[in-house]
């Protein structure tokens, strides 16, 4: 389980090494992408508190990385937080997610990016639900929910 010290280390000397990499030009990721993600996902915008496909959604399932379907949070770590995005406590693995110090708009925080791929999620931080206190914010459109499966607990 990882926990806030992990995060801040992760995102300060190094993340986990990722399963794969995908690589794409920006054209490329122009041309798979909704203008909407690619904003989100390439730009590192925020779509609408509230307003999105997950915001009120908690169907079982796995959230996979809509750029590259790397699998990224399990519905199990999903919690209602009242922030207006979806919410989770924990990555589906250690190596899912890359951290990286977020100074932008005169706030620090931690910006979580899918770790295969480099796709803005969204930002963790340390004032989740117990036991490890994370709270992983991801904007929808980010991510794709994929149902429920036998083999979604082995990555």
């Amino acid at each position: 389980m990882l926990g806030w010290i992990d995060v801040l280390y992760y995102a300060r000397y190094s993340n986990p090494e990722p399963p794969r990499r995908v690589d794409r030009g920006e054209e490329e990721w122009r041309q798979v992408l909704t203008a909407a993600q690619y904003h989100v996902m390439r730009e590192k915008g925020t779509e609408k508190a509230f307003r999105n496909a997950y915001c009120r959604s908690y169907d079982p399932g796995v959230y996979a990385c809509r750029g590259c379907g790397s699998k990224l949070f399990s519905s199990s770590t999903r919690y209602r937080s009242l922030s207006g995005w979806p919410s989770f406590s924990q990555p589906f693995t250690k190596a899912a997610v890359k951290y990286a110090f977020d100074d932008s708009h005169h706030m620090q925080r931690i910006e979580a990016m899918c770790n295969v791929c480099d796709c803005h999620l969204g930002h963790v931080f340390a004032h989740g639900p117990e036991p490890a206190g994370l709270r992983y914010c991801i904007n929808s459109e980010s991510i794709v929910l994929l149902p429920e499966t036998a083999d979604q607990n082995e990555e």
